[in-house]
């Protein structure tokens, strides 16, 4: 990643690229031209019979104007965009016709065998000992085993494939878009279109790590000008880094007794205000000075159970909401001498509905939504909340099959895109959804993102590009998804966290890239630098072995929280003998990190959460 001032390093990148995909300044081949527009084909196959009922119709462009690129039905002879595309069978894996004719011929014959031997006197005289009768048994076994795993193969195949729609062809041309930009022509949209083009995403690779924190990372932002980015971690301390040259420029006690689960920038503050919250449920405000120093952190609001997320008004550098497991919003202006003003209480009938995340909708901010210990999206109107009119709620959605659905499904992050018109949904243990947020109440989803595993963590969902053309989450196999938003196609697929779990995704807000973290206890920073198109190797197996390790879990376990608080108490656990030993070899000493004068009686009302229930 480069510096993010517009005319930064990104043409250094661009240019490198370019260059190494085989292009020259002055020439217009066709060597790669028709890569992009082969790619959708090569899926029309598995994918054209298997449209699901989430496969809706998607708008034709993502940004209207000046920067619709993806309403272009041009040619796209200098796309940097290959066919390294994910497939439901690789290259290495595809059978012949004839082939796959010869072996169903032979398990037909297995079968006629099988039953001339279970036939009364069939095949006595070749039975003359116990021995061939249990050989005869074990190959019957064998045989019924064969065709259940092929029956399941092709489940898990036709389930991979549902709901997919074709691929669209490359929506930036990178020759073009140079000659273009060297002569001043549509140069302020340059770095847009780069941001949002396939074939960079598609090069994406690890740039370097940001290492100095000492606990899992829970939280990831970058400031407005994307030239400072925020991590906080469950070792109580923020970190303020120059990214670029990858340099911490600030390290301070958050001032949180536990976890901390998010740090954000406000805006418009002159990256001088930073807003926090905890598994202590504390709402929290550090002030910071340009010498680069912490003023103070001061408490602005007290959940009753943790707090893992904020919602920024775009607008504002004074005001934001946060939501928390006591299923409380607040809404916080820090002009007033009480910050913290209740907006509602979010329940489904009687029933108080925990939190975990919140967003407000970049263009209509006086509307957020929110989700958490239940299947449906809410969202809210904060000029006209009455909570004796359907609970205050404006409209709310869930995808149809999950709403008569007896399983315990939460929401753990959701996000609304980049103008507001649709909101991305991450389920626990779930696939990802994509809404319509100008949608009538009730609405089903639009799109449905699969292949990752959302089960060991609170895990983070994002939208990448500028104009929110792709989606990206971590999951539990360590892995980093990309898929393409209007075909629900993974097009990028990398491996995260050695820890095996990535929760955190951060794009930049202005160049091409992100950071991610997770349980290791570093922060990751990705760029497209790679000389390759990605192959998308062992990608297959991965998603088969997330959905197998999903299904077998959903039938072991009535809750499916079991295994998660399993493995997290045993983490915890481990984790807290040190402590532990610490604190009574230190002759009764406290541990300042877990005491406050800031402290409430209010804090001990919510349930204890375990480490690294990273948000």
């Amino acid at each position: 990643m480069a510096e993010a001032d517009g005319k930064s390093s990104v043409p250094n990148v661009v240019s490198e690229v370019v260059e190494s995909s085989g292009y020259r300044h002055g020439e217009e081949t066709a060597e790669t031209g028709g890569a992009g527009q082969g790619q959708s084909s090569s899926h029309a196959g598995s994918n054209g019979a298997e449209q699901g009922a989430g496969d809706k119709p998607m708008p034709d462009a993502a940004c209207e104007g000046p920067t619709g690129g993806l309403g272009d039905e041009e040619d796209d002879t200098d796309s940097m965009d290959g066919s390294g595309l994910y497939s439901l069978i690789e290259d290495g894996e595809r059978e012949s016709e004839g082939g796959r004719r010869e072996r169903v011929r032979e398990r037909d014959r297995g079968k006629r065998a099988a039953r001339k031997r279970n036939r009364p006197g069939g095949g006595a005289q070749h039975s003359s000992s116990s021995d061939e009768d249990e050989d005869e048994d074990e190959e019957n076994e064998e045989e019924d085993d064969h065709e259940e795993e092929e029956e399941d193969e092709q489940a898990m195949e036709a389930w991979l494939g549902a709901e997919l729609s074709d691929m669209r062809g490359p929506t930036w041309r990178a020759v073009p878009s140079l000659r273009s930009r060297e002569i001043g022509r549509e140069s302020h949209q340059f770095v847009k279109r780069v941001c949002g083009a396939r074939g960079l995403v598609q090069r994406l690779e690890l740039q370097g790590r940001l290492e100095r924190h000492t606990g899992c990372v829970n939280t990831l932002h970058f400031n407005p000008s994307g030239t400072r980015l925020a991590s906080g971690s469950d070792d109580l301390r923020v970190v303020i880094w120059d990214w670029a040259i990858r340099r911490a420029e600030l390290e301070f006690d958050s001032g949180h007794k536990s976890n901390v689960f998010q740090a954000k920038f406000l805006p418009h503050s002159g990256d001088s205000t930073l807003a926090m919250c905890a598994r202590d449920g504390q709402i929290r405000v550090a002030e910071l000075s340009a010498t680069q120093r912490c003023k103070n952190t001061k408490r602005v609001a007290q959940h009753k159970g943790a707090a893992h997320k904020l919602a920024l008004d775009p607008d504002s550098p004074c005001s934001f909401l946060s939501a928390g497991e006591d299923a409380v919003v607040f809404g916080i202006d820090l002009r007033l001498d009480r910050p913290a003003n209740k907006l509602v209480v979010v329940k489904e009938g009687d029933k108080k509905v925990g939190l975990y995340t919140i967003f407000v909708n970049p263009t209509k901010t006086h509307q957020f939504a929110v989700g958490g210990r239940d299947q449906y999206v809410r969202i809210y109107d904060q000029r006209k909340i009455n909570e004796n009119d359907n609970n205050g709620v404006l409209k709310r959605f869930c995808p149809s099959h999950l709403e008569s659905s007896e399983s315990k499904t939460n929401i753990t992050c959701l996000v609304y895109s980049h103008d507001g018109s649709e909101i991305l949904t991450s389920y626990n243990d779930e696939d990802i959804y994509l809404f319509d947020s100008n949608h009538s109440d009730g609405a089903d989803y639009r799109r449905r993102y699969k292949g990752h595993r959302n089960n060991a963590t609170v895990k983070g969902v994002n939208f990448y590009g500028p104009c929110s053309e792709f989606v990206v989450s971590g999951s539990d196999c360590g892995h980093i998804y990309l898929w393409d938003k209007y075909s629900a196609h993974i097009v990028q697929f990398m491996e995260g966290d050695r820890g095996g779990v990535v929760n955190c995704l951060e794009p930049h807000p202005h160049l091409p890239g992100l950071a991610t973290s997770g349980l290791d206890h570093d922060v990751k920073l990705w760029a497209p630098t790679a000389e390759n198109l990605t192959g998308l190797k062992g990608l297959k197996e991965v998603m088969k072995k997330n959905k197998r390790e999903r299904d077998e879990d959903s039938v072991r376990h009535g809750d499916q929280y079991d295994t998660q608080l399993l493995w997290f108490l045993m983490r915890h656990m481990r984790n807290r003998r040190p402590q532990r030993a610490r604190r009574e070899g230190a002759e009764g000493d406290t541990d300042e990190s877990w005491s406050s004068p800031d402290s409430s009686d209010e804090e001990d009302g919510g349930p204890d959460h375990v480490q690294c229930m990273s948000s």
